[in-house]
């Protein structure tokens, strides 16, 4: 007689991209709203859930370049292993720095939450 069970085989795909696109912002339509109305209270939520000062984005309106937007999209890139460059973080927090926050959010989102097997044998 045969005790043991299969056992799942569980197969994993980690993407070295961000799990959204800088224009998705409709995937999480709250959010959207919240970063076009007030910018400012958006940026400082999602700057609170990265783990850093809620006051920081505050910073970014004394110079040219937003240098939180840049320097935050550049940590959560490397956090999370994603590719790209300081140079494209720059550009996307200076043209669209709602757009920025809002990607950097939703991909908080999307991975605060990994997913977990657990498996049940039994003896």
């Amino acid at each position: 007689m045969i005790t043991n069970q299969p056992k799942p085989i569980i197969q994993t795909v980690t993407s070295n991209g961000w799990t959204s696109g800088i224009c998705d912002c409709f995937q999480d339509l709250p959010q959207c709203c919240l970063a076009f109305w007030c910018p400012p209270c958006f940026a400082c939520k999602t700057s609170y859930e990265a783990g850093e000062c809620v006051c920081l984005p505050l910073l970014d309106g004394f110079g040219c370049i937003p240098p939180i937007t840049t320097s935050l999209r550049v940590s959560i890139r490397q956090r999370y292993g994603i590719e790209g460059t300081v140079c494209k973080d720059c550009v996307y927090a200076c043209c669209c720095a709602p757009c920025t926050w809002c990607q950097i959010a939703r991909e908080i989102k999307a991975r605060a939450h990994p997913i977990t097997f657990i498996n049940m044998t039994s003896r």
